[in-house]
């Protein structure tokens, strides 16, 4: 049924099977001086930000949901008590904030209990974006990662949307819904409450369903459509390299929108699934492990989250709102922070070194202030240069005294341009100094067997038909023309306090590749998840030639080597590596 008029202030589009609750909202109120419930007063949206949502806000939502989780029996699964006062803590905070909030009970679910659909006023009403998530738990634990992280994610969105109060182009529509666990049975029932009138109106639904996992990756459901294209492209700025949310699909409450013939989208962390190596190199993370080693388990608490991943979670949520439903879209400038990598290790009288990236997220790129604040006694932090233009980056060193507090340390760095963005560092500072030096590299001549390198079978050979620069044996990855990917890695502890820190091995590259424009077999070489080099098939060279590199950005730091060759279906390119060297001194 369309919306009927309640009052002279109230509109309100009831569906089928909902009991409605109303916030109080005044008839009249002054525009100088409105009340938190009253309906939003127009903007000038053309100047609004898509706003940075408190990661910490997003956390202490979560941090009630386990309290409620912990007081009602250790989970709260749909029909629980730990359920309903989960309904119950989000419903208050969004009347509070002005929202015209419903609860739909959902007869034919496994557990009945209710949907809570909460709409911010303004906005035609046959424009509608609607985002989701599902509120309950498993019986086994609290469900803090699936699937508080995507509940309190749209909660503290929603409420900034609230305190922002723009102007609309759309109504925004947030969803949290109950019995997924049992098989999507709340969002199936709410699908199936609309008319076909009703679902016309919705122009996108947004899903979000595990967006904070400790091991997490960057997932996006149908990651090549337009309706996930702001999603993307928040992530895009960021460099993070998203992909489709393959584990997810047909498993969560987009599955009957889509299935309706709405257009569908969101984000997701990773759940019992793997992360590959190709993913722990691009995103950082442990390789062969779940993105989320507690799903469905009582060990799914708020320990389980990562705030990072959350974080991009949240702000890619504002993000896209902007974008779909705010007037005037995103402001004519705009730009994000990121730190890479996002911990870092130094002993006292040491210095260790991270990159400050930014991106211009909107609009033309702008001129960006770099500072740091929560460094700890006796760590300074430094920017180079100081500012960039958006797009740009910047090294920031980190240098601790010989006395400096030891401990582990939250360090933002704030870029401030026409808005303020923000990123994190966790810094360790430990109470070890000096230069332990020499080589780090174990076997580097691969003299020695294979310990102590990990590789694929027939790496490290003395095989004549690729000799080796020094001694007999060497490392030889791919060369056999035809689909192949050989890797060679090894485990290392770069000592901190040093004052230089230098990697080289010597390379040789052998192809019967017959271009001289195509990149067809490729070597990548990486520190952690840091891509140092890529060499291919055009790099061929009759012997072998010194590759080096600076490594002090990893000083204090245990990361993994390693080499990854890659060679395609036909005509051979062989990698032969020999003399790896990583010196400190």
């Amino acid at each position: 049924m369309r919306g009927r008029t309640l009052s002279a202030a109230i509109a309100l589009t009831v569906f089928a099977g909902m009991t409605v609750t109303l916030a109080a909202q005044p008839v009249s109120a002054s525009p100088s001086a409105p009340t938190t419930a009253a309906r939003p007063i127009a903007a000038s949206a053309a100047v609004l930000a898509a706003p940075d949502i408190s990661v910490t806000n997003v956390q202490a939502h979560l941090t009630q949901l386990n309290s409620i989780a912990s007081s009602n029996g250790g989970n709260r699964r749909a029909g629980s008590a730990g359920y309903t006062a989960s309904v119950s803590y989000v419903k208050s905070k969004l009347q509070a904030a002005g929202y015209t909030v419903s609860e739909q009970t959902c007869s034919s679910c496994t557990y009945p209990s209710n949907n809570l659909i909460a709409e911010w006023p303004g906005g035609p009403t046959d424009q509608v974006v609607m985002f989701g998530a599902h509120l309950d738990s498993v019986s086994a634990g609290p469900g803090i990662n699936d699937n508080g992280s995507g509940s309190a994610t749209l909660l503290e969105n929603a409420l900034v949307l609230a305190a922002q109060n723009p102007t609309m182009t759309k109504k925004v529509r947030f969803a949290w819904w109950t019995d997924e666990e049992q098989g999507l049975n709340g969002s199936r029932f709410y699908v199936n409450s609309l008319s076909a009138t009703q679902r016309g109106y919705i122009k996108g639904y947004y899903n979000f369903d595990m967006v904070g996992s400790t091991n997490g990756g960057y997932f996006i459901n149908r990651v090549t459509s337009t309706t996930a294209a702001p999603l993307k492209a928040y992530w895009d700025s960021l460099g993070l390299q998203p992909e489709e949310n393959v584990e997810g699909q047909g498993r969560s409450d987009d599955y009957y929108f889509q299935q309706a013939g709405i257009p569908t989208s969101g984000y997701a962390a990773g759940a019992s699934a793997r992360k590959t190596s190709a993913q722990a190199a691009k995103w950082g993370g442990t390789a062969n492990a779940a993105y989320d080693s507690c799903y469905h388990r009582s060990c799914d608490t708020t320990a389980n989250v990562s705030a990072t991943v959350l974080n991009r979670a949240a702000d890619g949520v504002a993000y896209a709102l902007w974008q779909l439903a705010v007037g005037g879209g995103t402001p004519t400038n705009d730009f994000s922070v990121a730190v890479s990598p996002t911990t870092r290790t130094v002993a006292r009288g040491a210095s260790t070194t991270a990159t400050v990236t930014t991106a211009t997220t909107a609009g033309s790129a702008q001129s960006v202030s770099l500072s740091a604040s929560g460094a700890p006694s006796g760590v300074s932090v430094s920017f180079s240069p100081s500012s960039v233009t958006s797009g740009g980056s910047a090294t920031m060193t980190l240098s601790a005294s010989a006395s400096a507090a030891t401990g582990t340390f939250t360090i933002t760095v704030t870029g401030t341009g026409s808005v303020t963005r923000t990123a994190s560092l966790t810094l360790t500072v430990t109470g070890t100094g000096g230069c332990s030096g020499g080589q780090v590299i174990g076997n580097g001549g691969f003299e020695s067997g294979s310990t102590p390198w990990t590789a694929s079978s027939g790496v490290i050979t003395n095989s004549s038909s690729q000799p080796a620069r020094t001694g007999s044996y060497k490392a030889w990855l791919d060369g056999y023309g035809s689909t192949r990917t050989d890797t060679l890695s090894q485990s290392v502890t770069v000592p901190a306090g040093c004052a230089s820190y230098t990697l080289s091995f010597w390379l040789h590259i052998d192809t019967a590749e017959t271009t001289g424009s195509t990149a067809y077999d490729k070597l990548t070489v990486q520190v952690g998840s840091t891509t140092l080099a890529t060499y291919s098939n055009l790099n061929a060279a009759s012997g072998y030639v010194q590759r080096t590199f600076n490594v002090a950005g990893f000083a204090g730091q245990t990361v993994t080597l390693k080499f990854t060759g890659t060679e395609d279906s036909s005509l051979q390119t062989s990698f032969v590596i020999d003399d790896v060297t990583l010196q400190a001194s």
